[in-house]
């Protein structure tokens, strides 16, 4: 008797055993850590309008919300688009869109400051996640998330910044 097995089974199978990736798994951070070691204090955004300096800021300043901080008030588009834009985003591993909209509490306005305390302060953050406790999260724009969807989000959120410098 021949044994026939069924390609959309192999399929299926294949797409349950990709794992996103996420910043609670302890290489994905390091990597993460590693590229950011890398980043050229001098180098230019591939997309968009932020600087070296500007794009740290912003992503330490999206890691204080991540990581219970600081609490931003839910964005009135966000109750109506925000589950259906979290699932997009990470319904696969493909990067973040180029250009993605953020809130103004995220932007930032000083073109120039410590750029090695930067990406201390950014490295700290994310070493934090290794303790990361919290069950749900309530993100600005999203609304409720999971931890689960809190790592993958933290991740496809630092690998966009980084891809956006060549790091």
């Amino acid at each position: 008797m021949a044994f026939v097995i069924n390609p959309y089974a192999l399929l299926l199978i294949d797409i349950i055993s990709k794992k996103m990736k996420t910043i609670f798994d302890k290489e994905t951070r390091q990597s993460i850590i590693n590229r950011i070691n890398n980043i050229d204090e001098n180098g230019v955004a591939n997309w968009g309008t932020m600087n070296v300096y500007q794009m740290l800021k912003h992503c330490n300043l999206a890691e204080d919300l991540y990581l219970g901080n600081v609490k931003h008030k839910r964005f009135f588009l966000g109750y109506i688009l925000g589950r259906w834009a979290l699932k997009g985003l990470l319904k696969d591993e493909d990067p973040m869109r180029r250009n993605a909209p953020t809130s103004d509490k995220f932007k930032v306005a000083e073109l120039s400051g410590d750029i090695a305390a930067e990406k201390q302060q950014w490295i700290t953050n994310l070493e934090k996640y290794a303790n990361y406790d919290q069950p749900y999260f309530t993100h600005w724009f999203f609304g409720k998330m999971t931890k689960e969807q809190i790592g993958q989000l933290v991740y496809k959120h630092a690998d966009h910044h980084l891809r956006q410098f060549g790091a």
